[in-house]
């Protein structure tokens, strides 16, 4: 079930276009030595953003992540929530886009903060 809905998300929900834009924006930060920490911020962000159905997050960073957090949360982590709410709340009134809206609305609330947060897979 898992793999089709990671296909389907990859065409239907956006999944595809979402982590190239990732990608891109990872392969940006990377250009500049000040930038890598939040280029591998948004490799990671990509990696879920392609196949996000069985896979979670969690979140447990030190003081050094809450100082990213905050420079990450003011330069881009607020427009990319926005962003995934915006592609998130059109999916959600139909029946069948209620699943690839959740997902949207749990990258997004990975995008808010993503320093100190690991991925894992779900049994």
């Amino acid at each position: 079930m898992r793999l089709l809905l990671n296909l389907l998300w990859a065409v239907i929900g956006g999944g595809l276009v979402t982590a190239l834009e990732y990608l891109l924006a990872g392969l940006l930060c990377c250009v500049t030595i000040v930038g890598i920490p939040f280029g591998m911020q948004c490799f990671k962000i990509a990696g879920l953003a392609l196949f996000p159905f069985g896979k979670d997050f969690r979140s447990g960073g030190g003081a050094s992540s809450f100082i990213f957090n905050v420079l990450w949360l003011v330069f881009a982590g607020l427009w990319i929530f926005l962003s995934h709410l915006a592609l998130a709340l059109p999916l959600a009134v139909t029946l069948i886009g209620i699943p690839f809206a959740y997902q949207h609305l749990k990258l997004g609330m990975l995008a808010l903060a993503p320093f100190g947060v690991t991925v894992t897979h779900r049994p």
